[in-house]
């Protein structure tokens, strides 16, 4: 069963949208999120919480790992709109950085907007953090960085709380959260990663929506030519079909577009041999069920799905897709729209058969979207969108930049 007939897409992403909508309103009216669906440049920070104070600090201090070099900053760097500054597929980790990881790093941007992980009255999979939706919160996100062995490789929770003692603010740690937070190391651990939470909650950077996009929306700049053609583009059935699952337009409330729906498809990523793990021929990273999340392992219908990301700050990533397959946002464009007439440009070929579909097991491969434009097409047919559209469409990602300054 392809992913886009598991839960009818079509039918559910109204009333996903809807919802999104009125999480996206509770959240700026909850956190008084500054600029969101004013389009007004970037919104001035209130004082954060001196718990949201602790999180800052938290989040830039690389003493709290293992290898005293590596920090939630480290991979998610604000001046890459929070994402990794490199382009290296998988980043690396451990006591002496030098263990790889699985996935590429995402984007922290616009995250605290995300509604928890659920299914939908037609069964299809929304939400969640993580690329494969497992974590129900920012602060059950940011545990397992702590902890993993090629991240900051911390041996336990007990483990990242000694390092915690000894950070310079420990005693501000002691005052918001009690003389004797230390005394329990779990407890610690979990209000070191809820400051985390309240950290991305609270503070404009993480999401500013002060895009030249979010301003057109507001009627004070326009778009140029070529960046309306590509909107025009995104957003046709026909053509790049993109606004299907990264919505474009801004809710029913005037809340701002998240370039989103948090559902979750399956594209057939290519194989990216550039990480370590896939030397074993039998790993595959199935995302929804496994092996990173284990409670669905059994629906082997989900099995390769992972969570449609935000298109905000696109332009600016250094690597796409969850294996960091493609390093050029053209090239991951040219992907989507040739992925089906010219797959010999994208997948191996052995004994004259191209391998499609190839970092998938043959048993799952009959889950990749081909229902829907632009994967609706066979060999020999025109994809979805030309070289010069293509130009047009990253002309017009160019638009969802943070920071964008009025000429």
């Amino acid at each position: 069963m392809n992913m886009s007939n598991v839960g009818g897409r079509g039918r559910e992403r109204a009333s996903r949208v809807a919802a999104w909508a009125l999480v996206m309103l509770a959240a700026c009216v909850l956190n008084a999120c500054g600029g969101g669906g004013s389009g007004d440049g970037a919104a001035q920070d209130a004082e954060l919480s001196a718990v949201a104070a602790l999180g800052q600090k938290i989040f830039s201090d690389p003493g709290l790992s293992a290898s005293g070099g590596q920090s939630c900053a480290s991979c998610h760097d604000p001046a890459h709109a929070h994402a990794q500054s490199n382009a290296v597929s998988v980043q690396l980790g451990g006591p002496n950085l030098d263990i790889p990881g699985f996935r590429a790093v995402p984007s922290l941007r616009y995250l605290s907007f995300n509604p928890v992980f659920s299914f939908d009255s037609e069964g299809a999979p929304v939400g969640g953090f993580d690329r494969d939706g497992r974590a129900q919160s920012l602060a059950e996100q940011a545990q397992r960085p702590f902890l993993a062995p090629h991240e900051m490789a911390n041996a336990s929770k007990a483990d990242m709380v000694s390092r915690l003692r000894l950070a310079s603010y420990a005693d501000e740690f002691r005052k918001v959260f009690g003389g004797a937070i230390f005394d329990n190391p779990d407890d610690a651990f979990d209000r070191a990663t809820f400051a985390l939470q309240r950290y991305q909650i609270e503070a404009s950077e993480f999401h500013p929506f002060d895009s030249k996009y979010d301003l057109f929306l507001a009627g004070k700049v326009q778009l140029s030519a070529a960046e309306l053609r590509g909107l025009a583009l995104f957003n046709s059935p026909a053509k790049g079909n993109c606004a299907a699952c990264h919505t474009s337009a801004r809710g029913a409330d005037g809340s701002p577009p998240l370039f989103t729906d948090f559902s979750f498809d399956n594209l057939g990523v290519p194989r990216n041999t550039a990480i370590p793990a896939t030397s074993v021929a039998s790993y595959f990273d199935l995302g929804l069920c496994g092996p990173d999340r284990t409670d669905l392992a059994d629906r082997s219908d989900l099995c390769g799905a992972f969570k449609v990301p935000t298109l905000r700050n696109v332009a600016t990533r250094k690597v796409f897709f969850h294996n960091g397959r493609f390093s050029t946002l053209r090239d991951a464009l040219r992907f989507y729209v040739r992925r089906d007439t010219n797959p010999e440009e994208w997948y191996p070929t052995v004994g004259g058969v191209v391998q499609k579909f190839d970092d998938l097991p043959q048993q799952y491969r009959a889950n990749v979207n081909t229902s829907e434009a632009p994967y609706n097409r066979m060999p020999g047919m025109a994809p979805a969108l030309s070289e010069d559209e293509i130009d047009d469409v990253i002309q017009f990602l160019g638009t969802l930049n943070d920071g964008y300054k009025i000429q």
